[in-house]
């Protein structure tokens, strides 16, 4: 008997050629080969006469040749085969091309089950490269569901069903992960079954019911191993904060804080006082106040003889937040540093030398905090911000220069409370959805190019009250085949024809990191009236004297990041604005695009997102911390995620440690699950 981990080229017909096509789809070994599962099925099973059949849909019928098929040279690498059909009901003309199979193997007089799509008008109906099968051969490719895989190149539907078939009859499926109760509970099939009906299915319910099998199966893996995860962290105790008296730093504050943000720090506060790590994530909308969370969890860590690291993904993001944090923490004695990669090599030697001697409390900087370099006296508490642009590792690396110490991670991308369990199932959640007092909703609108003048007359209008715009473009550069506006282009037509007199400036993904935060910082000094960009800025500097911003060809973007861009204005006192541009007359885009006119809730917004788009749009694909899900659609199966977080939630209290041979068995394939997302799963 084969085992699961054996290659592919142990399969008949494998040779180097075809493993190099199976290499391209991620399959090296029998087990990747049973897990390639199909993209969905054909329904063969049901027989219908020929004159039941309807032009382009494809169907299975009996029918009789009825004369030898003949096959003319129709040009040099042409040859066509043609053949009468018929049964009882019609009779049917059928072609084929380049298809020496059919010319000697369609009999005169024999009876063919055929599956194919008719094709014609009313000058006549006919039939091209109908698959058939002799009516007393087994179903291959007729008179059943037909699984319809992912293919790649050089690789056929069929190519890859013999294969899989081959390594079914060679080898054991994998083992069963899933305890019986579980499967008793929700009506799942066992492993075996599962595993021959996603590729063999007899019907399309039996189809239905391994894919959901398959499915729940891992959404169960994905959930067990964080609950395992934190309740490994959780074991792990730290000394517990003992001054947590917090009213000294709010009454330093020049504004009260939102019940919001008080929920928060209070929960966190809680956290300091378990005596375990915090694992926690801060969620809520650009300009909710996320930071000065950040701030009340550094003041407490401090007032505890702790070190406090906050690492943002940009320079000048890290920039911004030590200037306002430095301005907040002086008055209170907290002494702070910035650490970034711009510095000198002597600026950044003195950060580190105060840093490891303790005469640093609060460190603010980039990746240069992650160096081997950088080391602390006592670090007990980490906060990253931005944190999908951080992976795990990263992470790691900073809480690995203390002993155990809180994380704290801030978002401003809000995600579905389905997906924020999926995604940080490890990490407790809060969730800040109040805005500062002050704080405008900015007003949003969709239009065509027919208010091009009206908006370049509101541009205008803005710069000469004193204020500043943004302009976004989903491309650097011009592309025929995109056919939508790029910066480059855009920024030198704004330039040179629309605002000659204005001060126009450019920013994109291409430009050097030290161009980047140049220009960024050049528009937040008031340097520009205009700033063209690209999506660069969606995570960038606060601009409170910036009042609009114009989304060109907003379909080309997700709702969740137009909601991300649209956040960077409406940041000052000042009646802010959104233009979303779109030549797009699909009603599904337009709707899409409507519902960001309709509200600024950002977790409204993420849960339409979810359902018309998919979870992808959040974070795109690398940075997701999703794990590659083989059957599971996250848009789509949300109840059968809830039911397996639950099923998983249950097995962890009851069986977790238990010494079952399901138990060994999903142990073994959590350790695989996330040995292989290390560096992407948050």
């Amino acid at each position: 008997m084969a085992r699961l981990s054996d290659p592919i080229t142990i399969l008949k017909g494998v040779g180097p050629t075809k493993a190099k096509q199976f290499a391209n789809l991620n399959i090296f070994t029998l087990g990747d080969l049973i897990c390639h599962f199909p993209r969905g099925y054909e329904d063969r099973t049901q027989l219908i006469t020929i004159d039941q059949l309807e032009a382009d849909v494809p169907a299975c019928f009996k029918a009789v040749v009825m004369n030898t098929p003949r096959t003319n040279r129709i040009r040099k690498g042409l040859d066509l085969t043609k053949v009468q059909i018929a049964d009882h009901t019609a009779r049917l003309t059928v072609t084929f091309f380049n298809n020496r199979f059919a010319a000697e193997n369609l009999q005169y007089g024999k009876e063919y089950v055929f599956y194919g799509a008719l094709s014609g008008d009313f000058g006549g109906y006919g039939m091209t490269n109908p698959v058939f099968e002799a009516l007393d051969s087994p179903p291959v490719t007729t008179r059943r569901v037909l699984p319809i895989y992912p293919l790649t190149a050089g690789l056929t539907n069929a190519a890859i069903l013999k294969a899989v078939r081959q390594a079914l009859a060679v080898c054991d499926v994998p083992e069963e992960i899933l305890p019986e109760s579980v499967r008793r509970a929700f009506g799942i099939l066992p492993a075996e079954r599962a595993y021959y009906a996603i590729h063999e299915p007899t019907s399309m319910a039996e189809a239905e019911m391994a894919k959901k099998r398959l499915i729940f199966e891992e959404f169960f893996v994905f959930s067990a191993g964080l609950a395992l995860l934190r309740a490994s962290r959780a074991q792990k105790t730290v000394e517990s904060y003992v001054n947590l008296n917090m009213q000294p730093f709010y009454a330093s504050l020049p504004f009260a804080l939102t019940g919001a943000q008080r929920r928060a720090i209070d929960e966190i506060v809680k956290d300091f006082r378990s005596g375990a790590p915090m694992n926690r994530l801060v969620q809520g909308d650009v300009g909710s106040g996320k930071t000065m969370v950040a701030a009340a969890a550094a003041y407490c860590a401090v007032g505890n003889g702790k070190q406090a690291a906050l690492m943002a993904p940009t320079e000048i993001l890290a920039e911004q937040h030590f200037s306002s944090l430095s301005r907040l923490f002086a008055p209170m004695g907290i002494r702070m540093a910035l650490l970034t990669g711009s510095m000198t090599p002597k600026q950044k030697r003195e950060v580190r030398e105060a840093l490891v001697s303790g005469t640093v409390d609060f460190a603010v900087g980039t990746h240069a905090l992650l160096s081997d370099s950088t080391e602390f006296a006592d670090l007990g508490l980490v906060i990253t911000d931005e944190q999908h642009r951080f992976g795990v590792a990263q992470r790691s690396r900073l809480s690995a220069k203390g002993t155990d110490p809180h994380l704290l991670v801030m978002s401003a991308t809000p995600i579905p409370r389905t997906l924020a369990l999926l995604m940080y199932g490890d990490l407790e959640v809060s969730i800040i959805n109040e805005l500062p007092p002050g704080r405008e909703p900015v007003d949003t609108f969709l239009v065509n190019e027919s208010y091009r003048p009206r908006i370049n007359a509101f541009i205008r209008k803005q710069v000469a009250e004193g204020h500043q715009c943004f302009v976004v473009c989903p491309a650097v550069e011009e592309s025929e085949d995109l056919g939508m506006k790029s910066a480059t282009v855009w920024a030198e037509t704004l330039e040179k024809t629309v605002f000659p007199d204005l001060r126009i400036a450019l920013l994109h993904g291409q430009m050097k990191a030290g161009e980047k935060e140049a220009a960024m910082a050049s528009f937040a000094r008031g340097e520009a009236d205009v700033l063209v960009a690209t999506t660069v800025i969606e995570v960038g500097v606060d601009v409170p004297n910036a009042t609009l911003m114009v989304i060109e060809d907003a379909d080309r973007f997700g709702l969740s990041q137009l909601h991300q861009l649209r956040g960077r204005v409406g940041r000052g006192g000042s009646k802010s604005f959104c233009i979303l541009t779109s030549h797009n007359r699909n009603p599904d885009t337009l709707q899409r695009l409507k519902a960001l006119c309709k509200t600024t809730d950002g977790f409204k917004i993420a849960e339409e997102d979810l359902k018309m788009r998919g979870p992808g749009d959040f974070f795109g694909s690398r940075q997701s911390g999703l794990p590659a899900f083989r059957v599971a659609n996250l848009s789509m199966d949300l109840q059968t995620l809830k039911d397996a977080q639950a099923a998983s939630a249950r097995w962890i209290d009851t069986e977790g440690t238990a010494d079952t041979p399901e138990g060994q068995a999903l142990r073994s394939r959590i350790a695989v699950l996330f040995d292989r997302a290390e560096g992407t799963m948050n």
